[in-house]
């Protein structure tokens, strides 16, 4: 993954100082943080959590995708969100959240889900892109165009008090197609969810995130981490390429 690094302010300079401490980080780093654009679907208790810890992490570019009003049921997790803003189009309130926090991170905000008509254009502006959609069809549609155009994708998931998370990188890495042939019939829309889980994989995306785009530590690349909360629970499961898997196969 190429990153264009772009210059730091002064403004920026203080306000990264910290973390430009961090040992492999230093203004290389937070250049290329500010040069990188990162794509995420969907922007509620997990993605909005990535965006949010993303955007105070200096990322200068971001696409997001998400359709749809705020509702009073958002509002235990989805930490972009308020209750003035019920009713009203949660991306608007994702892009003023993030524009507060970060003035100078460009917002590119995108009314509507993931699919198949839109994937190809969204993954083509990101350098990285982190699936945080609760649908198999949209997270099949991402990782279809982040295989073929060779971008890195974070494929992250919670149901629960459980999580997982696993980062793909095309042509070396599993993709989410070798873990999930097809989609789960059993899957819904609507489940159970507390804030805490969906925000704790969330800061786990992000760092992934922050990592691949730095070069700091060891990414999940080939590695599931999977977590039950309930138990505090942690642990990494191996994975592989399926050869014939339809995506990225031989």
């Amino acid at each position: 993954m190429q990153i264009h690094r772009q210059p730091l302010n002064d403004t920026e300079r203080a306000t990264y100082e910290w973390q430009m401490w961090v040992p492999g980080v230093g203004e290389e780093g937070q250049e290329k943080l500010k040069g990188a654009t990162v794509m995420i679907s969907r922007l509620g208790g997990l993605g909005g959590v990535v965006a949010y810890e993303l955007a105070a992490a200096g990322v200068g570019r971001f696409i997001l995708a998400h359709g749809g009003n705020v509702k009073l049921s958002d509002l235990n997790r989805q930490l972009l969100m308020t209750y003035d803003w019920v009713g009203k189009p949660r991306i608007d309130s994702v892009a003023r959240r993030l524009r507060e926090l970060n003035p100078f991170a460009e917002i590119v905000a995108v009314p509507e889900q993931v699919h198949e008509g839109n994937a190809a254009d969204l993954v083509g502006q990101a350098d990285l892109v982190i699936d945080c959609a609760p649908l198999f069809s949209e997270r099949f549609a991402m990782n279809r165009e982040a295989v073929r155009q060779d971008k890195p994708l974070i494929e992250c998931a919670m149901y629960e008090l459980e999580a997982q998370i696993t980062t793909i990188i095309p042509g070396q890495t599993p993709c989410l197609n070798c873990l999930y042939p097809e989609d789960p019939p059993a899957w819904q829309r609507e489940f159970p969810v507390f804030g805490a889980v969906s925000g704790t994989v969330g800061c786990l995306a992000a760092m992934e995130a922050i990592k691949l785009i730095t070069g700091i530590g060891t990414p999940l690349a080939g590695t599931l981490l999977v977590m039950d909360l309930r138990e505090m629970r942690f642990h990494k499961v191996a994975i592989a390429r399926n050869p014939a898997c339809p995506v990225c196969g031989d």
